[in-house]
């Protein structure tokens, strides 16, 4: 009696995505040396087994059954195409040039936890560094600037979930930058409370004093401000529900890193926007 079922699947992903993510491979092997039939998997199926990880959070033991392949294979054919997509996301000053080149009256900072397994890994005071207290899990804080329309141009390296958005902003060089460039170019950032006192570059809503109460004047400002930013949250969105890996990652969290990156590589792909 058969164990198993063969059948047909569709990816939900554009051909040309696939082809491109293909061609990064290939040459990744050709930088590496590799020769010619030495490899289980062409460069497509390769990409294709990236692709379904990706998108439908296929679990690496279930896509190396389906390819015949070794679960070292599949792991190790995964980490070359999380490399190889990584490497052509912009880094921050290349997403703030765009930016100004596309001359955008201003720009939307949040940042969002990307939920890992557990991981053991004390800070000095012997809290949990990879606990956010206030999601309730473990995880990885992901920086991400959009445009005013919401569309995501730039993640940021990972940082513990345990730390403040503000922090990992100054970790990451935000802070200076996006006060920098608000200056120069009349484009605040717009972020919520969890970024207050970062700058005169950004703007957000008023907190209520402990024993006072906001002004009628504060009140429609922080509608407003509200109003607009909440935009932003469509990039985090976005990134999440396009892809299901980036909704809890069982690889080390050192890779959200490079996961993040290829995923905004990706998302510019599939949609054909960088800005």
């Amino acid at each position: 009696m058969p164990i198993s079922v063969t059948y047909t699947a569709v990816l939900d992903v554009k051909r040309s995505t696939a082809e491109h993510l293909a061609r990064l491979l290939r040459d990744h092997r050709i930088v590496a040396g590799t020769r010619k039939g030495r490899r289980a998997l062409g460069c497509f199926r390769q990409a294709v087994i990236v692709l379904r990880w990706f998108i439908d959070g296929t679990r690496l033991s279930q896509l190396a059954r389906d390819n015949g392949l070794s679960v070292s294979t599949a792991y190790r054919y995964l980490h070359e195409g999380l490399t190889v997509l990584a490497a052509g996301a912009p880094d921050l000053a290349a997403a703030l040039e765009r930016a100004k080149a596309a001359g955008l009256t201003h720009l939307n900072l949040d940042g969002t936890v990307v939920r890992t397994d557990r991981v053991a890994a004390p800070s000095p005071n012997g809290a949990d560094l990879w606990w956010s207290g206030k999601h309730k899990h473990h995880g990885g804080n992901v920086q991400v600037i959009a445009t005013p329309d919401g569309w995501p141009i730039w993640v940021s390296p990972v940082r513990p979930g345990r730390e403040h958005d503000t922090t990992c902003a100054r970790h990451h060089g935000l802070i200076d930058a996006l006060n920098r460039i608000a200056a120069e170019l009349d484009m605040p950032t717009l972020v919520d409370l969890g970024y207050k006192n970062a700058g005169d570059g950004f703007r957000h809503p008023h907190k209520k004093a402990a024993r006072g109460e906001l002004t009628e004047v504060q009140q429609t400002y922080n509608k407003v401000i509200r109003g607009i930013h909440g935009v932003c949250e469509r990039a985090n969105s976005l990134l999440k529900t396009t892809f299901k890996a980036l909704r809890r990652v069982s690889l080390d969290h050192s890779r959200i890193t490079k996961i993040a990156a290829a995923a905004l590589v990706l998302l510019q792909l599939e949609y054909d926007r960088t800005i």
